[in-house]
């Protein structure tokens, strides 16, 4: 009787530990799946335009470009980057835009950096801009806070003045 008792309970309890082996397997893979969604936050490569592509029409992403060919129409990315062998003709807007290589047209962005081998003829709106020594540029620079959103970004500066009164007030303040 002790001895059948002992026989059943270890027959039972290792039904428990395979139950409880089979669910110990599942938790893993349970925990890994989780990690698989983590690799989409994963930043992808920039998209990059070699030397001898010719594009004609807008560029919109969120991603980043490196642009290497010829573009002849607007590009709206994070970050932008114009090699040394690229020129733009358009309008460039970008969280980031680093120019090695051509521009024509306007660039908007939160950072600006035109490198000493950069050639830009067109105004420049900017959060923060840097210029090297040796960089080629003909245009206007105006500093905005929300660079990126256009003509917007005024009115919304200074709300509930009219249109034309923020920018002399700003000149009698500063001046």
């Amino acid at each position: 009787m002790f001895s059948k008792s002992k026989i059943n309970e270890p027959g039972h309890k290792p039904d428990e530990g395979k139950t409880a082996a089979m669910d110990a397997p599942k938790s893993p893979v349970g925990d890994y799946k989780p990690a698989t969604p983590a690799a989409p936050k994963a930043k992808p490569p920039a998209s990059v335009l070699s030397q001898d592509l010719h594009v004609t029409g807008n560029i919109k992403t969120t991603g980043d470009i490196q642009v290497e060919g010829t573009v002849e129409g607007d590009i709206r990315a994070h970050l932008l980057t114009i090699g040394e062998s690229a020129t733009i003709k358009g309008e460039v807007i970008a969280d980031d835009v680093v120019v090695n290589g051509r521009i024509v047209g306007r660039v908007r962005g939160l950072k600006v950096r035109l490198t000493a081998t950069a050639r830009v003829e067109g105004d420049i709106i900017h959060k923060t801009i840097a210029i090297e020594s040796g960089a080629h540029f003909e245009g206007s620079v105006q500093r905005q806070d929300d660079p990126l959103n256009g003509g917007r970004a005024k009115p919304g500066q200074q709300p509930g003045q009219p249109g034309a009164a923020p920018a002399p007030a700003a000149a009698q303040q500063n001046g």
